[in-house]
């Protein structure tokens, strides 16, 4: 369980910038290069690649070189983690609401004194 935790911590500190939430997104249309990645951004390539490194060390992102061209992709297992979290957290929090709505809604007791 405490692995589960690291990792969704780490994703989740990942998710947490834009510029990387950005780069999932253009990621989500398929591979690309750093160089195509970083174009759309005003910052300097090796600023860019503290992203990079961050989103393939938490596994959001895989790497691979092809000569002097570094290529991305997203890995869908990551995703599929922060998708099963947050699926059991819809669960629990529709049943909260599920249950405050039975209890604002269910006819009130008379009082048997009255």
């Amino acid at each position: 369980m405490e692995q589960f935790s690291h990792s969704l911590d780490s994703i989740f500190q990942a998710l947490a910038d834009p510029t990387r939430r950005a780069v999932l997104e253009r990621l989500g249309h398929g591979p690309a290069s750093v160089g195509e990645l970083a174009m759309p951004f005003d910052m300097a390539l090796p600023s860019f690649m503290k992203h990079i490194t961050m989103l393939e060390s938490c596994g959001l992102i895989r790497t691979r070189k092809s000569g002097r061209v570094r290529h991305c992709a997203i890995d869908p297992q990551r995703l599929a983690l922060v998708d099963g979290w947050l699926a059991d957290q819809r669960t629990l929090w529709n049943g909260r609401t599920d249950r405050l709505e039975r209890l604002l809604t269910q006819p009130k007791d008379k009082d048997p004194s009255a």
